[in-house]
């Protein structure tokens, strides 16, 4: 094996306590994607772009990491790794350990917003589109957060940039630095595409839904993108990687939202 391949060295603490307890920089990832949305909730209340006042903006970010947080843990569980919740269902309150799947978590978003936007009388897809234009960020912080903890690596590869990920499980072979990939991809470029399409455009005021639905589009295409040089961490589902085979279903229910959303604006 070529001397230049990078070895990866695991950063999972910003600050350590002891060898279980300190800041890591997954939660903070969480913790920046959460600000940034609540900042930019801000900013569309202050520019007259959001039906949600800035008062409720505190409320709806705690029905938000409820929803994500929960979402997230029951994805990664059901959708990737169901025998272990059988075989040790303590291991779900166990966060130290790891564990959440992004798909899980836009379904605890949908109900969260569901929930805050009927208790507070806010169209749903307003929200959702409010929503689905900062999910990005959280996105690409959570990203960074893998690749500094060793985690998620790529399939084995001889390009120049490869990683050894050796010190995390991923053997003596270089691999795609997936992680950086995904942030990137469904990190960088599906925010700036978001916040492009929110702010030079009327389409959250005058087509409610369809943001969302071109942001779920996107995110699925992006992610089976970035899977084709990830190594799948489950079984495969009729020869797909679980990434692919499910964001399958957020590309029809974001083509859905698009469809729907059209045809009411020409009725």
């Amino acid at each position: 094996m070529p001397l230049a391949f990078l070895v990866h060295q695991p950063h999972p603490f910003l600050i350590r306590f002891t060898d279980t307890i300190g800041i890591r920089y997954y939660g903070l990832s969480y913790m920046l994607g959460f600000v940034t949305a609540a900042w930019l909730l801000y900013c569309y209340a202050r520019a007259g772009r959001s039906q949600l006042p800035a008062e409720k903006i505190g409320d709806l970010v705690v029905a938000l990491v409820i929803g994500v947080m929960l979402g997230g843990r029951l994805g990664s569980f059901l959708l990737y790794h169901p025998e272990q919740l059988l075989a040790d269902p303590l291991s779900f309150f166990r966060v130290w350990e790891g564990g959440m799947a992004s798909h899980g978590g836009f379904i605890g978003v949908a109900v969260a917003l569901a929930w805050f936007g009927r208790a507070n009388k806010i169209p749903f897809l307003h929200l959702a589109d409010l929503i689905a234009s900062t999910a990005a960020a959280g996105l690409l912080f959570g990203r960074l957060a893998n690749y500094l903890n060793g985690e998620l690596w790529g399939k084995p590869s001889l390009v120049p940039w490869a990683v050894v990920f050796s010190r995390t499980g991923g053997g003596p072979m270089p691999r795609h630095p997936s992680q950086l990939y995904e942030a990137a991809l469904e990190g960088a470029l599906l925010f700036a595409f978001a916040q492009w399409r929110f702010w030079h455009s009327n389409v959250v005021r005058d087509n409610p839904g369809r943001l969302s639905g071109e942001f779920l589009v996107a995110y699925a295409g992006l992610r089976m993108l970035g899977e084709l040089f990830r190594e799948p961490d489950a079984s495969l589902i009729l020869g797909l990687s679980r990434g692919t085979f499910y964001s399958v279903f957020m590309v029809v229910a974001g083509a859905a939202l698009i469809v729907t959303t059209a045809a009411r604006k020409q009725s």
